[in-house]
């Protein structure tokens, strides 16, 4: 197959533009530019003038679980408790279950709690996940499965200052143990939601994701999907550090698995989130779900077993205990080359802002996240906005940045992420701590190479060159030649992974 009369983007600084890529099965074959290959009979794709670049890699998104909450209740939308209950007095759930997720009650003149949600369920249980998925809003019915056991360690059960019943919010461990344990979601509809998810976002460009779902099961749910041949997007699959013992017979990380699906890395958490109000913070609030020197000694013995870390760290206090365990573990892992990381980076004290170039530790960032936030870090991280989603701050430093949805979080959208990152708005306001933002090129580039670099595969994907895996969008502008205020223009015309169309094949 050869592409031509387009752009062809490679995202690889020694030959950055091409007019034409040829493909032969599944790789980028016999060169790049504008000269006909010696290929038998190629399929011949007229581009008209559009603009191919890698396909875009999610380096933190749920998957599983954001496939899922595309059936459930949404309450994103609700300005005040009392819109949230309407939603869920209109919603006509599928199973025993109410689900829901989304809502946001830091401008609520009321705060949720069960006997406002008794209201309008009835003894039909009823779980709804906050926005960031750190906090869990149940019904008197859902709390009853528990029989009274809901406290776990790094949990937080909230109770009712007068009576100290529960009020029916679960935040952190206690929420994510409560929801393991009794909201029942049968893996065959884990498998239904993720497969249609796939197709998704094939149609928006996808091709690769990071998946931080591995603690509910995700690497099953993949597994099911790929042997069935029905795995059109490249997942590396994230491990829960608990089940380091498990591993340290596998190897290296990089043999568990094949092209499409293999697991990668040990993910963990240092604190909640800034929604949930507990991110660790320098002023000692916030929840500590790792402490440092927990970190370091999972680091050390995830080293010798020749895997990389990916931790959770929100607050200003949890990204510099991040910081300090891998630097005070450096000489296990950095003679290995093990690509450590740190998600969400999202408030870091400027002085640890250099850090993590000189550690070479990544900073897995969701772009969206910055104009999303803004009213919530304003309210919050008044003091604390100077090294807040200081994502250009980092890369002038030379860190690592790999951008990520965090769907369901935010959606699923790399487009959408690349535009926020740019524009630093999402609602027409002008934008948020401007000096933060990327340029396009950036951008782009921490949505393609960096994700592929970060699992590995740099030499498989993330840049269009000859040998690379056939990953590939297609756009129907060049992001980089359009005005920024036209970005919103550019949309996905097609999809390509492993040089098989799996989103709209053409004629286009």
């Amino acid at each position: 197959m050869i592409l031509f009369n387009g752009v062809i983007r490679t995202m690889d600084p020694s030959l950055p533009t091409a007019g034409a890529l040829a493909i032969a099965g599944d790789r980028i074959a016999g060169g790049v530019g504008t000269h006909e290959w010696a290929l038998p009979t190629p399929e011949r794709v007229d581009l008209g003038g559009r603009c191919v670049l890698p396909a875009f890699s999610d380096a933190h998104v749920h998957f599983p679980t954001w496939a899922l909450a595309r059936h459930d209740l949404r309450l994103e939308r609700a300005a005040s408790r009392e819109e949230a209950l309407d939603g869920v007095a209109s919603h006509q759930a599928r199973g025993e279950w109410i689900r829901g997720t989304g809502w946001r009650d830091a401008g609520w003149a009321e705060k949720p709690h069960r006997h406002a949600l008794d209201v309008v369920t009835g003894a039909r249980p009823a779980a709804l996940w906050s926005k960031d998925y750190h906090s869990l809003w149940l019904n008197t019915a859902a709390l009853e499965r528990a029989r009274g056991d809901l406290g776990v360690p790094c949990g937080v059960v909230e109770r009712d200052e007068e009576t100290d019943e529960p009020t029916g919010i679960l935040r952190e461990e206690a929420a994510w143990s409560f929801r393991e344990r009794f909201v029942e979601v049968t893996e065959d509809e884990w498998v239904a939601a993720t497969r249609e998810g796939i197709r998704i976002a094939n149609a928006r460009g996808v091709g690769a994701i990071h998946d931080k779902d591995g603690r509910l099961g995700a690497a099953s749910i993949f597994g099911r999907i790929h042997e069935r041949g029905g795995l059109t997007l490249r997942v590396w699959q994230s491990v829960p550090a608990d089940r380091l013992p498990e591993l340290r017979g596998l190897g290296l990380r990089s043999r568990v698995g094949d092209d499409f699906h293999r697991l990668g890395y040990l993910k963990t958490f240092m604190d909640g989130t800034l929604g949930s109000q507990t991110a660790w913070l320098l002023d000692g609030s916030g929840v500590c779900i790792t402490s440092r020197e927990e970190l370091a000694e999972l680091v050390r013995d995830a080293a010798a077993a020749g895997w990389p870390v990916a931790v959770h760290a929100i607050g200003d206090r949890a990204n510099r205990e991040a910081l300090d365990a891998f630097e005070a573990t450096r000489e296990h892992w950095q003679p290995l080359g093990l690509r450590q990381r740190i998600e969400h980076t999202q408030c870091v004290d400027p002085a640890d802002l250099p850090r993590f170039a000189e550690l070479g530790v990544a900073c897995s960032v969701q772009l969206s996240h910055a104009p999303s936030d803004r009213d919530l870090a304003e309210r919050f991280w008044a003091e604390r906005l100077k090294g807040a989603y200081a994502f250009r701050s980092l890369l002038d430093t030379g860190a690592v940045l790999a951008n990520g949805s965090d769907a369901p979080v935010e959606e699923l959208d790399p487009l959408a992420g690349i535009r926020a990152g740019v524009l630093r708005t999402i609602d027409g306001r002008p934008g948020w701590h401007a000096e933060q933002a990327l340029t396009v090129e950036q951008a782009l580039h921490a949505s393609t190479v960096t994700p592929a670099w970060l699992a590995g595969d740099e030499r498989l994907r993330g840049i269009l060159l000859p040998g690379r895996l056939a990953d590939l969008v297609v756009l129907s502008r060049d992001p980089l030649t359009c005005p920024v205020d036209e970005l919103e223009s550019v949309e996905v015309v097609a999809t390509m992974v492993g040089g098989r169309w799996v989103h709209n094949p053409p004629p286009f």
